[in-house]
């Protein structure tokens, strides 16, 4: 069994952001308002420029500005027209699962049915201390609030019994969504258990590639394809969140994200214990890994080989890193949206198999 094939004329092709905290043209630190005024910006600019879909991170440090993704969805929803939007991710660990559903119920009734939830983990944990959680919990929480997630999905009167939270009995929560419902996924970091658990929930899967090259997630796509003919259903969308960037040549796209991207990785990596990442190991990941980085026709076949190697339905790019200034993201998602995208769909429906 392989993974399914992707037909060139339902592909989606998105944009991420976590709010990551700019510098303005002095090269000062943004505050995280201003920062949340530019996302606003940003979504209505992926919304005017093609975009299919905008994802908005949870986190809760001083480095990203977004702790509440359905807030500023909120906002988007009444200044966009067309794009979808959703969560990348929302953080269901740290949360209630009946909160999650009515703030994504509202966002669903405000943009008359483009809302969409991509429910995880999450990379960092400043949440689980911040709302009183224990770490050592980490498993059995996600996966009781996803279990009552699903069951608020499913029922107008949902009756539920775990150990995280309070149960409900025939209880009815409001608003209910529009018609069409949430759709909502499952982010991936490249667990099979969390691919196999997505499938027993009825969900699709978005595989977060962050480093290396994509290529190395097929037998994740195979594993997904074969849940779902053994569970006798058509598989679920997959998709990939990954990051990139996009500038009028591959040499000035390389060296504007350069700066921030290093800075970026050398924060985070301190917290983790990684070294810091050479100019050797930027460029290799630029070649043959996770970065989608380059002018739009270098972007366009880098996103194509991904989409073909792992049979997707959806493609999500990371397209804020660091201290990236806002100028640029917005040529970025503009380059994205009316350059990047259509060549994604000319170059795949010339050759719509996987290789």
């Amino acid at each position: 069994m392989t993974a399914p094939t992707f037909d060139p004329a339902t592909l989606e092709l998105g944009l991420d952001t976590f709010g990551d905290v700019t510098r303005g043209p002095g090269g000062t630190t943004l505050p995280q308002d201003e920062v949340l005024r530019n996302v606003l910006a940003e979504g209505i600019l992926a919304d005017e420029s093609g975009v299919d879909f905008l994802g908005l991170g949870e986190h809760h440090r001083a480095d990203f500005a977004i702790s509440t993704p359905e807030t500023m969805l909120a906002a988007l929803a009444v200044r966009t027209r067309r794009i979808r939007l959703g969560s990348a991710v929302t953080v269901l660990s740290s949360d209630d699962p009946v909160r999650v559903f009515q703030r994504f119920s509202t966002v669903a009734a405000l943009s008359g049915g483009r809302a969409e939830a991509i429910l995880g983990r999450g990379s960092f944990t400043e949440s689980f201390p911040l709302f009183g959680y224990e770490l050592s919990d980490y498993e059995r929480l996600f996966s009781e609030k996803l279990d009552l997630f699903a069951a608020l999905l499913r029922s107008d009167k949902v009756t539920w019994q775990g150990s995280v939270r309070p149960g409900l009995k025939k209880q009815a929560v409001f608003p209910r969504p529009p018609e069409g419902g949430i759709p909502t996924w499952i982010g991936v970091g490249g667990s099979p258990e969390s691919v196999l658990r997505a499938v027993s929930f009825g969900m699709p899967v978005m595989l977060a590639i962050i480093g290396g090259s994509p290529a190395r997630f097929r037998p994740f796509a195979d594993l997904y394809a074969r849940a779902w003919t053994e569970a006798g259903e058509a598989p679920r969308p997959l998709g990939v969140h990954s990051p990139g960037f996009v500038a009028d040549t591959d040499e000035e796209a390389a060296e504007i994200l350069w700066p921030h991207y290093r800075d970026m990785m050398a924060r985070i990596g301190r917290e983790r214990g990684w070294r810091p990442m050479s100019r050797e190991q930027f460029q290799g990941e630029i070649a043959t890994g996770a970065l989608h980085v380059g002018a739009p026709e270098t972007v366009a076949r880098k996103i194509a080989g991904t989409v073909r190697a792992l049979g997707l339905q959806r493609f999500d790019m990371k397209y804020s890193h660091g201290t990236l200034p806002h100028d640029a993201l917005m040529r970025n998602i503009e380059l994205y949206g009316t350059r990047v995208i259509p060549m994604v769909r000319e170059m795949l429906a010339e050759a719509p198999q996987p290789a």
